[in-house]
């Protein structure tokens, strides 16, 4: 398995603050893998320099064998493509417009294809008309996963597999568009993608990925398949609750929540 994306000894501050502290990591081709870790962790951090967004403090990320940072942004947006926890778009395009953005300088003519498949695939394809605006948060989350679909097919047909960045993607879905979302990403990898999804519910991320990465406190504290990574020891340390985890029958572990740890009192 070829590695798509590789960061190695990661460290980022904001001041006295350390964000992140000497993490690694080596994501290859197919693979799918979900980042989870409690609140102010380095989830989001760590993302964005995998995507180039951000540069660290020491460390290198590495995109296909190449510094991630010599790459043009062109090159860069061939190459890889990320949804962004948070999009705020006020001028009033049509989600079809939204969604061909993906696509770069192609015309509708060039790429309506892959606009039509990515519409379809995220359940939007009698929306193309309205304009972004009008739709829910659900809906405009969902016209922006298709926008970059589009992207990774672009790029994709030119360069091979690419990576698919996602920052906490099923935050505004519903529970069926949540699974719609991660059997589409799961397709994606199916067919080479490298696939890196922040997600906060734990049993999303275990049906998502086969593999786990575990931030606190800006390190690395676990990473390896879902079985090893989910336990009830894992979830008291990192998660602070008592939790209870079983199988489902194809094997999958699933998490059932039982009670917040007892802070231990002062003496």
């Amino acid at each position: 398995m070829s590695a798509v994306i590789e960061a190695r000894n990661l460290s980022k501050r904001a001041g006295r603050a350390m964000l992140l502290d000497g993490v690694g990591l080596v994501v290859g081709a197919g693979e799918m893998v979900a980042i989870i870790g409690p609140n102010g962790a380095g989830k989001s951090t760590l993302l964005r320099m995998l995507s180039g967004d951000l540069r660290p403090n020491a460390g290198e990320v590495r995109l296909k064998q190449r510094d991630i940072g010599s790459f043009k942004p062109r090159e860069l947006a061939a190459r890889r493509a990320m949804l962004s926890q948070h999009i705020n778009v006020s001028f009033p395009f049509t989600v079809e417009e939204i969604v061909l953005m993906g696509a770069g300088d192609r015309s509708l003519r060039e790429a309506g294809g892959l606009v039509d498949a990515a519409l379809h695939e995220v359940g939007l394809e009698h929306f193309r008309e309205r304009q972004l605006p009008t739709l829910s948060g659900g809906e405009q989350q969902r016209t922006h996963f298709a926008r970059v679909l589009v992207q990774l097919s672009c790029g994709e047909a030119e360069h091979g597999p690419g990576l698919l960045l996602l920052d906490e993607p099923t935050s505004s879905l519903d529970l069926r568009h949540q699974i719609d979302l991660v059997e589409a990403a799961r397709r994606r990898a199916a067919g080479g993608t490298a696939v890196i999804a922040i997600l906060h519910d734990l049993n999303l991320a275990i049906r998502f990925a086969d593999r786990l990465v575990v931030l606190n406190g800006g390190r690395l504290a676990a990473d390896g398949p879902r079985a090893d990574v989910v336990t009830s020891k894992i979830i008291r340390d990192f998660f602070e609750i008592d939790a209870v985890v079983h199988q489902a029958e194809d094997g999958v572990p699933y998490v059932l929540p039982q009670s917040m740890r007892a802070a231990p009192r002062p003496r």
